[in-house]
Order: C-alpha cells, then structure tokens, then sequence
C-alpha cells in the first residue's frame, strides 16, 4: 500500500482521506469541533479551548487537517523547533467508533516524521479522563500536570522513532 504525503493510505477512500482544510471547511471544523468538546463544558466548568479558538484563522494559517466528506474529524497542529503540537483533535460524535481518531493520530505522526520533527506534544483537560486511558494506548506518556488559567491540564508526549 502506497502513502499520500499526508500519510493517508493511497487506496483510502476519498472521505476518509486527511486533507488540508480550505476556507470552505471553516464552519464544518467549527462545527465537529462544538460537537466534540461540548458535552465537557459541564464536566469542567469552562468552555474548552478548542471551542473558542479562531478557526478561521488556523484554517489560513494551514494548521487544520480535516477528514470525511461531510468533515467527521480534524486535528490542528502546529510545528514547532523541537516538536509538533497537537492543539485540538476532534470527532463528531456521529462518527465515534469508526476509527477517525486512530486515523487522525497516525497522521500527525506521520506529520511530525515528514517535518523531521522527533515528538508529538499535546495537553488534555485532566477532567477528560477519556483522554488519559486513550493517549497512553497510543505511546503518549504523561509528563506533567499544569494549571493554566482555569484549566487543568495534563501534558503529554510521544517520541518518535526516527
């Protein structure tokens, strides 16, 4: 099996691909990204993050990858000197189940890989407890505990092989 550069398989179809967003994609990546993140607002007591950050902004800024067609997941990444963070991963709950999360995950280690970067960095609310059973199962390990600001979040990272 053949890869695109954006790490999807070539013999993936079209829908499940990982693309960059586009413009056009702005108010579906709002949209998946309300839906994921919504039912935590009562479970923290704030909105969460990923639901206030300028979407069209990152989409401009060529951080969001978007899968699906109608867009079912997206991840926002941004590269950094010594690592690729992972600000936002979201699926709509209507795809739950599917694999989109897998999918999404390989390709930002495969993004990270492209860029020579040697980890993937991310931070979870430690109120997402869903969270902390997922990343470990995917390599992440937990590196500190940090409050900022009204969130308590749990910081992770995953090496990456060269």
């Amino acid at each position: 099996m053949t890869k695109t550069p954006e790490g999807t398989p070539a013999d993936t179809p079209y829908e499940a691909r990982i693309r960059p967003a586009v413009a056009a994609d702005t108010a579906a990546v709002k949209a998946v990204t309300d839906a994921a993140y919504r039912p935590y607002i009562e479970r923290i007591g704030v909105v969460p993050r990923p639901m206030e950050a300028d979407h069209a902004a990152d989409v401009a800024a060529g951080r969001v990858f978007v899968t699906g067609e109608p867009v079912t997941g997206l991840v926002v990444i941004e590269a950094h000197e010594d690592h690729l963070f992972l600000d936002s991963i979201a699926v709509h709950p209507d795809a739950h189940g599917q694999g989109v999360g897998r999918r999404l995950l390989a390709f930002v280690d495969a993004r990270a890989r492209a860029l020579g970067l040697p980890e993937v960095r991310l931070y979870t609310n430690a109120l997402m407890w869903e969270n902390q059973k997922i990343y470990p199962k995917y390599g992440y390990e937990l590196v500190e505990r940090r409050v900022d600001g009204p969130y308590d979040r749990l910081h992770y990272r995953k090496r990456l092989a060269p």
